[in-house]
């Protein structure tokens, strides 16, 4: 298996298994959410659902492109919700620099969504 396969195997997986977890524990994603957002469960599991079909996408190539633009902008989506969580960190009982190292992280993912999404 080449690094590129294993790649897009593992950022597949990565969100699938995120998704999932929207519908096994969704308070952990509706603590997050923040309150100006109308319908929050709904969010948490629309978000859920995306973030799986985004990952299965990635795996065959006539989606893959597609796949890699919903999950681009998932990320993007659900940015404000990840600001918020290091914003109210302490309520959440997450140290600070948990809740805050973890923005940075979205470049990085951003950029593996982008290279896997190009794979041919």
């Amino acid at each position: 298996m080449t690094i590129r396969l294993l790649s897009r195997y593992v950022l597949a997986l990565l969100f699938v298994l995120a998704g999932i977890w929207h519908f096994v524990h969704p308070a952990t994603y509706m603590a997050i959410m923040p309150p100006q957002l109308p319908a929050p469960l709904a969010l948490v599991y629309v978000s859920g659902i995306f973030e799986m079909l985004g990952g299965l996408g990635l795996l065959p190539k006539r989606t893959r492109r597609l796949a890699g633009w919903g999950l681009l902008a998932l990320l993007v989506a659900v940015f404000p919700a990840n600001v918020y969580m290091a914003l109210i960190h302490e309520q959440l009982h997450i140290p600070g620099w948990v809740a805050w190292g973890r923005l940075p992280l979205q470049l990085p993912l951003m950029w593996w969504v982008w290279r896997v999404m190009h794979q041919r």
